[in-house]
């Protein structure tokens, strides 16, 4: 039995699918972000970087228990534990983890701070909107041109570079505007493909459920929320 402990968020959103897809039998420990809750003592010894997601795998190889974050390393193991998800091959094998690096390093960052300075940021940050606005729109480019090439972020078949893109992705239209949807034709079109996975649909039903027992982010205290982005007394500055 696989814990997982998360809540809502694109990164989590990410073990879910892969926990649905690959059939694994996995319980969920909501983590409430926006009431401190990844700061406890004892979420702190699962992860000291205090995010989420995290599992715990009760039958990690040898039968010993196995504790990992980092939602890449996570998906990695869930490929390799199940070996499914990840081609064989070795030059297939490691293009589908390059374009998972993409999202790991430029998809999952700049997407997600463009959210922070657009939704939580105080007024007067233009720059930094206008930068990672504009980062997103570069590697939605490069996604389209990928999926214009082949069917598969991760290749010839589907596999953990589209998990791990697709909870970003799937809100290109709210991240970037509407008309965005008609500038990534081969994104949304994948997006579309996985949006009708059974696997998915039954991750993103589980997800909403933690959702309506996790807080909102706008029903957040002010002292957690500045806790979370470091702001604040909790600024190094």
């Amino acid at each position: 039995m696989i814990a997982l402990y998360g809540m809502g968020s694109p990164n989590v959103v990410k073990i879910y699918i892969a926990l649905e897809e690959l059939g694994l039998e996995y319980n969920v420990h909501p983590i409430d972000v926006f009431a401190g809750k990844q700061f406890d003592s004892d979420f702190l010894k699962l992860n000291p970087m205090a995010k989420v997601p995290v599992i715990v795998d009760s039958d990690g190889p040898g039968g010993k228990p196995c504790t990992l974050f980092e939602s890449g390393a996570i998906l990695l193991y869930l490929a390799e534990k199940t070996g499914k998800l990840l081609p064989k091959e070795t030059v297939a094998k490691y293009e589908a983890i390059e374009w998972m690096m993409v999202q790991m390093t430029t998809v999952g960052p700049m997407f997600g701070q463009l959210v922070h300075f657009v939704r939580f940021a105080p007024t007067g940050n233009d720059y930094s909107k206008s930068r990672y606005l504009t980062q997103a729109h570069r590697v939605s480019e490069v996604l389209d041109k990928r999926l214009a090439a082949t069917p598969w972020l991760s290749g010839a078949e589907y596999g953990i570079a589209d998990i791990a893109t697709y909870p970003w992705a799937r809100s290109i239209p709210a991240f970037l505007g509407a008309d965005a949807a008609a500038k990534y034709p081969n994104v949304m079109r994948w997006v579309g493909v996985i949006n009708e996975r059974p696997a998915v649909k039954r991750a993103l039903e589980a997800v909403d459920y933690i959702r309506s027992r996790t807080t909102a982010f706008d029903k957040a205290e002010p002292e957690h929320m500045d806790r979370l982005f470091g702001r604040g007394v909790h600024a190094a500055a």
